[in-house]
């Protein structure tokens, strides 16, 4: 209930700023104002039924009301974005007005200024309403359609075994408001098609509760690899529900989830190690271990982790891992947040060394909120792993 009444008090405030800012400012008056008023009315509701699809509300009837609404929350965006920018232009011009003003004699009077204003004003906006719809439309065909990012990823201390292995990692699928089964069949398709020898699930698979959205994710029982289907929690397994419910479920489904644990692969008459943690972000008494994950550990071994933030890279780095798989960051998921991404990470996405240790970043399968990406296309990252010298 303390959800839906902040939920509620927060997109009211954002559609009352809306209707100042696209009906009054511009002076829409008579049908058009009123059409428009209904539709942002309209849209709060549904945004409101789509805060609520997976955790709150079953997705099997209120997910169409979570496409459409958080999809809306994405032109929202855009539609706050470019009206600051255009209240900055105003103030700009109004700046440049008044450094050119010699005196009062020479100020036009209000009767002709406000006119040009508002003409001026009511053009930006409309312009603004269609390029926020243009962009976020485009930006829903992206994140419905994966791709499949292939990576060579030189290593020095790869054993001849596992030369030329291929894994296949997934990540940041965030099923569940806006997106169901039919996604993660879609993912799944994808991944077998590439025929990886190793896939790792990276984490935040989900956004809702077990009993809403664990029939989500039974594709992934179809997921297929000769060397095993791993996977480690992201953060978002910890918002709506238990967290080790959720990779209990996981496990129902074939993955072996990682729990700040290592386990031992074996190929070509070479061992590697496969190490899991829980997320960055993770509470106490689950909190992420990397040390326990590594204890016991042969250290002349390769070793592999599995670990959802790009955070870890640092710990990753001093306990001699080789390789972290990550994902956590989208790549930003919508221009120009991807600028912002970096404060907090210390990658953004692809591949990147630290020291001695590698960590590729991947920019996930799916899209948290709203089911937009824009210039960030969703990708399932196949990493073809090669002994070097370099």
């Amino acid at each position: 209930m303390i959800r839906l009444v902040v939920a509620g008090i927060f997109l009211a405030l954002i559609t009352f700023w809306l209707h100042r800012r696209l009906v009054r400012a511009p002076g829409l008056t008579g049908r058009a104002a009123i059409a428009a008023d209904l539709a942002l009315v309209a849209l709060l509701v549904i945004a409101l039924l789509g805060s609520l699809s997976g955790t709150e509300l079953d997705p099997a009837w209120v997910r169409p009301f979570g496409f459409v609404g958080w999809t809306w929350l994405a032109a929202v965006f855009y539609l706050v974005l470019g009206s600051l920018a255009i209240g900055l232009v105003c103030l700009g011009a109004r700046l440049v007005r008044r450094v050119r003003r010699t005196g009062p004699a020479d100020e036009p009077a209000d009767e002709t200024v406000g006119p040009s204003r508002r003409h001026v004003l009511r053009w930006a906006t409309g312009v603004l309403v269609v390029a926020s719809v243009g962009a976020v439309g485009y930006g829903t065909v992206e994140a419905s359609r994966p791709r499949i990012v292939p990576t060579r990823v030189p290593l020095r201390r790869l054993p001849p075994g596992f030369d030329g292995l291929r894994v296949a990692l997934v990540t940041d699928l965030h099923v569940g408001p806006a997106r169901g089964a039919a996604f993660v069949r879609r993912v799944v398709d994808l991944v077998n098609g590439q025929n990886p020898d190793l896939i790792v699930l990276s984490g935040d698979l989900v956004d809702g509760t077990i009993a809403f959205v664990g029939s989500d994710l039974e594709p992934l029982r179809d997921l297929q690899a000769p060397l095993g289907v791993f996977g480690v929690s992201g953060n978002h397994e910890y918002y709506a529900d238990d967290a080790l419910s959720w990779l209990d479920h996981w496990e129902t489904l074939g993955v072996r989830t990682l729990r700040n644990e290592h386990v031992v692969l074996a190929r070509g008459g070479d061992e590697i190690v496969l190490a899991g943690i829980h997320d960055y972000s993770a509470p106490p008494p689950h909190a992420a271990d990397l040390a326990a994950a590594l204890k016991g550990r042969d250290p002349g071994r390769f070793v592999l982790l599995a670990a959802h933030q790009p955070r870890h890279v640092y710990e990753a780095r001093d306990h001699g891992v080789d390789l972290q798989l990550s994902g956590h960051t989208h790549g930003g998921q919508m221009w120009p947040i991807r600028y912002l991404v970096p404060l907090a990470n210390p990658v953004l996405t692809g591949l990147d060394r630290f020291g001695d240790t590698l960590v590729y970043t991947s920019q996930g399968a799916g899209a948290w909120g709203p089911p937009v990406r824009i210039a960030t296309p969703p990708e399932v990252s196949i990493l073809e792993l090669v002994s070097s010298d370099e």
